[in-house]
C-alpha cells in the first residue's frame, strides 16, 4: 500500500518502520526547539505533514510501548484515529502520564502509526437480538 505525504515543513520526519517486521510506524515530532511537558500536562505536537491515507483504511495512532513506561508519555487520547478524509497537519496531544517534566526535542519518535482496513457499519434498529452464552453480562462478566 502506498500512503502519500506533503511535507509542510522543511524538517519534519516522516513515519518510518523500524524493523521487517514492525506493525507500527514510528511518528516523530516536527519541533523548532525542545519542550517541557510538566507532569500531567497535555501539549499538541505537530508532525509537520499531511497525509492521504487510502479510501478503505484508517490510520490508529498509539503510544511507543518504550516512551510510555519509561518516560510517561502517550497520547492523551489513548487511540488516536486518523480518517481517509483528513488532509490537514498530523498532530498528536501527549501527555506526561510521569511525575517528572519530560522534555522532547525534535525528531523523537513520540508515537506509533498502524493504517488498518476499516467497515462502516449500517446502523438497523430493531426490536430483538439474537442469544449468546454472554448476554447482557458487563464489564468483568467474562472473568479478570
Amino acid at each position: 500500500m502506498e500512503l502519500k505525504i506533503k511535507r509542510l515543513r522543511e524538517n519534519a520526519v516522516f513515519p518510518a518502520y523500524q524493523t521487517v517486521g514492525s506493525a507500527g510506524a514510528d511518528l516523530a515530532v516536527c519541533l523548532d526547539a525542545p519542550i517541557t511537558i510538566a507532569a500531567g500536562e497535555t501539549v499538541i505536537l505537530y508532525l509537520g505533514y499531511a497525509a492521504a491515507i487510502p479510501d478503505g483504511y484508517v490510520g490508529l495512532v498509539f503510544a511507543r510501548s518504550g516512551t510510555a513506561s519509561k518516560r510517561g508519555l502517550a497520547p492523551a487520547n489513548k487511540v488516536g484515529v486518523v480518517d481517509s478524509d483528513y488532509r490537514g497537519e498530523w498532530r498528536i496531544p501527549l501527555h506526561n502520564h510521569g511525575a517528572e517534566p519530560q522534555t522532547v526535542q525534535h525528531g523523537e519518535r513520540i508515537a506509533q502509526l498502524v493504517v488498518v482496513p476499516v467497515a462502516q457499519a449500517q446502523f438497523l434498529e430493531t426490536d430483538e437480538l439474537d442469544e449468546t452464552a454472554r448476554g447482557g453480562g458487563g464489564l468483568g462478566s467474562t472473568g479478570d
